[in-house]
């Protein structure tokens, strides 16, 4: 007989989990975030998961807070041996914690316990970390403390921005709680602490975060910050009182360079940080499209 599980995720980070999980389980029920408005027109709008599991035809249901009377007995109900959640956004009280047979497990974009928070993906290639990967969790009341059920680790490449890396830690983070749960279940993979050494956290980014500050950072901090936050929330610099948003870039490595200082070099547009200069390989002026850094360059009056 197939295990019964309910399936708590919002974005789109959730999706290979869900899929993964009705392939293989009896899913009862799924919990997502209320439909919120978004876009230019604030439109309201349905979270990915919802979509999905209207489109798997499995029930939905949307609390605008968890914790709320009612949730708890709903669950109740709902019987489920296990909860998988992936990227909810809500937090889960000590009775739901409880309530399945087999816990509450967690799947987490980073090697816990480094990058305990909202934003692992981000923060790993922003730290200039080597690695990262995918941690299996059973949950507890803390942020991502519970015990480590598995984990799976891959490199992080200089060429990884956060939505590539975001997609290929979905796609794991499906692929390897698949391959977990059947072990977990069956009681011959048993959790174990996380260690006291190592723990760092990745707090919540708001958009006024992409600001690039030329003054205290150098250009290779520069340069991983805007791979960690393309496509959101983006990198951006103030140039001729315009909003100047930076896609890509890379480090030329130079003695010279002076904080906000900018020239040209072989057609290139450059800026100067704590130490190093920022070339501009790609970038988008307020209000217009996505254009290299050299067609940029043509246009880019008082830039020197």
């Amino acid at each position: 007989m197939s295990r019964r599980c309910v399936f708590m995720g919002s974005p789109d980070f959730s999706l290979p989990v869900l899929s993964a999980l009705a392939e293989n389980y009896t899913i009862c029920g799924v919990f997502t975030q209320p439909d919120r408005p978004a876009g230019r027109g604030m439109k309201l709008t349905a979270p990915p998961v919802k979509i999905l599991a209207n489109s798997l035809g499995i029930t939905v249901y949307q609390p605008e807070k968890l914790k709320d009377d009612g949730n708890y007995e709903l669950l109740k109900k709902l019987d489920p041996d296990f909860i998988v959640v992936a990227a909810y956004g809500q937090i889960l009280r000590t009775n739901i914690l409880t309530l399945p047979k087999f816990g509450c497990i967690n799947v987490h974009a980073s090697l816990l316990p480094r990058w305990r928070g909202a934003s692992p993906i981000q923060a790993a290639i922003a730290a200039g970390d080597k690695k990262t990967g995918i941690t299996i969790m059973k949950m507890d009341i803390g942020m991502d403390t519970g015990d480590i059920i598995a984990q799976k680790e891959i490199n992080i490449s200089a060429a990884h921005t956060g939505g590539t890396l975001f997609d290929e830690l979905a796609q794991l983070g499906a692929d390897f709680l698949i391959e977990t749960l059947p072990k977990y279940l069956s009681g011959t993979l048993i959790p174990s602490t996380q260690p006291d050494e190592g723990i760092t956290s990745a707090s919540l980014i708001h958009k006024q975060d992409g600001k690039l500050d030329l003054v205290t950072c150098s250009a290779v901090e520069i340069e991983r910050k805007v791979r960690a936050f393309n496509p959101w929330p983006g990198t951006y610099l103030e140039w001729n009182d315009i909003r100047l948003k930076v896609i890509e870039a890379d480090v030329i490595d130079d003695a010279s360079s002076k904080p906000e200082k900018r020239i040209e070099s072989d057609g290139w547009p450059m800026i100067g940080t704590k130490s190093g200069w920022l070339r501009l390989i790609s970038v988008q002026p307020a209000g217009k499209k996505k254009i290299d850094g050299k067609q940029f360059l043509n246009g880019a009056r008082g830039w020197l």
